[in-house]
């Protein structure tokens, strides 16, 4: 039996995900609803997939994968995004992730992830490998490729409204740091502040709404 931690913000969204996954034989050790809490537990639990919810306040799930993944290098993550942009996705596989799943995906999609992932397979759900697909053929990129890793998650939390004391104490980085990335997006990204990101992370999909 796989054995699975639920890392998701949204209790109803867990226990319909523990009631999909019962179904399939796979058994829910561990639900969480931080990407903090997740990475605290994770060594105890050591479950043999993490179904890890990417928009959750704190960290968030991108950093979280990229700590677990830090912890143990053959940690098995399943991404799971209401996100439909190809940032996303490439950012979090590249960070460690071995699956990503959009929530728009069938129910029975989710026992497929798991259990490829589980088998230390990638696992990318067909809407976003063609997205990915057709976005390197057409050769387009959303101006947050232009990132580092570390930039991408300051930006993606400063256009949720983050203050940079926030950000600093979500990411376990100092206040100047966090300056330092800041004025680097904005340059980059040619946004003069905050509001400015904001949209650029709307127009390009970034964020929920």
């Amino acid at each position: 039996m796989i054995r699975v931690m639920l890392v998701d913000d949204h209790a109803l969204v867990r226990m319909g995900f523990r009631m999909l996954l019962a179904d399939a034989q796979v058994e829910v050790v561990a639900e969480v609803d931080t990407g903090e809490q997740a990475c605290a537990d994770y060594a105890r639990v050591q479950p043999d997939v993490v179904v890890m919810d990417l928009s959750m306040p704190g960290m968030g799930g991108l950093e979280a994968v990229r700590r677990i993944v830090a912890q143990d290098a053959k940690a098995r993550i399943l991404a799971l995004s209401a996100h439909e942009d190809t940032a996303h996705p490439q950012r979090v596989l590249r960070a460690g992730a071995l699956g990503y799943l959009t929530k728009r995906s069938a129910p029975e999609a989710l026992i497929t992830a798991v259990t490829a992932v589980a088998r230390h397979e990638t696992y990318v759900d067909a809407h976003t490998a063609r997205a990915l697909a057709m976005a390197q053929v057409k050769g387009e990129a959303s101006p947050a490729q232009m990132l580092s890793e570390r930039e991408f998650s300051v930006f993606l939390q400063l256009a949720r409204g983050q203050s940079v004391a926030q950000i600093a104490d979500n990411l376990k980085l100092s206040p100047s740091t966090v300056g330092t990335h800041l004025y680097h997006v904005k340059q980059k990204l040619g946004a003069n502040n905050q509001s400015e990101l904001t949209l650029v992370a709307l127009q390009w999909g970034l964020l929920q709404i």
